[in-house]
């Protein structure tokens, strides 16, 4: 084994095994985790979330530029983990696409109809709609 890994690696990984540990604890917390979180998210969007129009809500300037904010830091720290799954164990795909819902940008409710309009991943969550009694989401219109 140790002929198929470079020395250098080796020293490396020896050298660095706190971080390699805390990577791991990392992973599988996140693995855990969206195990947990994705679906309780999914089952609590209302059916027509990616149909009917979204209205602004009335707030101070002040609220609204505080709540956008957390919701833009939380929404890029849950898409950065989503990209992560995508190569550690994790939903990766559904963990985007709930990240990409907290972000506050130009053209995001496009962007949204495109990824759920994906057949596998709107059967995705629909599989786990169903799997918690709930109905499926009604799917985005066509572009």
């Amino acid at each position: 084994m140790e002929a198929l890994i470079p020395a250098s690696l080796l020293a490396w990984g020896q050298t660095n095994q706190g971080l390699l540990l805390a990577l791991g604890a990392a992973s599988v917390a996140m693995f855990v985790g969206t195990l947990v979180a994705v679906p309780i998210v999914i089952c609590r969007l209302p059916r027509d979330i990616y149909v009917r129009r979204r209205t602004p809500s009335v707030r101070s300037p002040g609220v609204a530029t505080a709540l956008s904010l957390v919701r833009n830091v939380l929404g890029l720290a849950i898409v950065a983990a989503g990209v992560l799954m995508l190569v550690l164990p994790g939903q990766g795909l559904l963990t985007i696409v709930i990240g990409i819902a907290l972000l506050d940008f130009p053209g995001k409710q496009g962007l949204e109809r495109r990824l759920i309009g994906h057949r596998r991943v709107i059967d995705a969550m629909n599989a786990l709609r169903a799997r918690f009694d709930r109905p499926p989401l009604d799917p985005p219109a066509e572009p």
